[in-house]
């Protein structure tokens, strides 16, 4: 580990502290690979899982402006850049957009900051762990660290919706034609598999109340990955991931990642504890055939 660790402040949203556990453990591993180190904000409270439709729907900002402030108060305390990286496609959409709405209409956020009696001074950059890889990192950085050998592995990029839209309060990527997840795994050295359906919707909460479609949208996300040369498909969405594994669990052949398991496996890291197992196909087979340069990577 580097002697000098960089202090991000961390939001990780509810899905990460349970059904998406590994996803947190790979992306808190890798960090500490890379050189840095997410530190979770005090007393965070979920995000509320969704932008209001709604423009005068100030009570649904109430949850992401509190994170907000929890995050300035974290960084002025240890005089620290005020950004704050989160991991959930979900929870970044929401950060990102409150962020945007006070910034375009500074009014929204008097009105919050007298009904919840704190102040969101609006300093805060909410960024996404892919973001911090690409702008911080650098992906051919990265590249340079690989320690184990992807080249075999035909991956396919899956973005879904709220990583990328609505562009203009995001602004992470291009939304019809991304490149971030295609450049993260051309820098670990994979096969990049390029498929129409990378940006489709797999469902998202409609699994609440309408299953069989969102078995519909996600077959043919895999259908289509699949008929396209994909091994595997790798996802920065609890959400994504958990609809596309359970509906390739009736399939039984792709098995569905978080980016930061791959990158664990890139890097070479001890992966025990990232949960690989707990997804619907176990990947464990896909990559115990990948070796780390000079050596197997189930060598001790």
């Amino acid at each position: 580990m580097p002697e000098n660790m960089t202090h991000v402040p961390y939001y990780p949203g509810c899905t990460l502290k349970s059904k998406a556990l590994g996803y947190e453990r790979s992306a808190m591993d890798c960090a500490r690979s890379l050189g840095f180190e997410m530190h979770e904000i005090e007393k965070w409270n979920c995000c509320g899982a969704s932008f209001p439709l709604t423009k005068d729907n100030l009570m649904g900002l109430t949850a992401p402006t509190n994170i907000l402030i929890e995050t300035e108060q974290h960084c002025k305390e240890r005089d620290i850049d005020a950004k704050l990286i989160t991991l959930c496609s979900f929870c970044y959409n929401t950060l990102k957009r409150t962020d945007f709405a006070f910034r375009e209409e500074p009014g929204k956020l008097k009105t919050l900051n007298e009904f919840l009696n704190r102040e969101y001074k609006g300093n805060v950059t909410v960024i996404h762990y892919l973001e911090y890889l690409r702008d911080v990192i650098g992906f051919d950085n990265l590249s340079k660290m690989v320690k184990t050998d992807l080249s075999h592995l035909r991956v396919a990029p899956y973005y879904g919706c709220l990583l990328l839209k609505p562009q203009k309060e995001l602004g992470l990527d291009d939304p019809e034609e991304p490149v971030i997840l295609h450049d993260f795994l051309d820098a670990l050295g994979c096969q990049v598999i390029d498929f129409p359906g990378q940006v489709d919707c797999c469902g998202a909460y409609l699994i609440m109340r309408n299953p069989d479609k969102v078995l519909e949208l996600s077959h043919n996300i895999l259908e289509e990955a699949s008929e396209y040369g994909a091994q595997t498909i790798v996802t920065a969405c609890p959400l994504c991931q958990s609809n596309l594994d359970q509906s390739e669990a009736v399939r039984g052949e792709m098995p569905i990642l978080y980016f930061t398991q791959l990158l664990a496996v890139a890097l070479g890291l001890e992966t025990e504890q990232h949960q690989f197992e707990s997804h619907c196909i176990d990947p464990k087979s896909l990559i115990s055939s990948c070796k780390k340069f000079k050596e197997f990577s189930d060598a001790k």
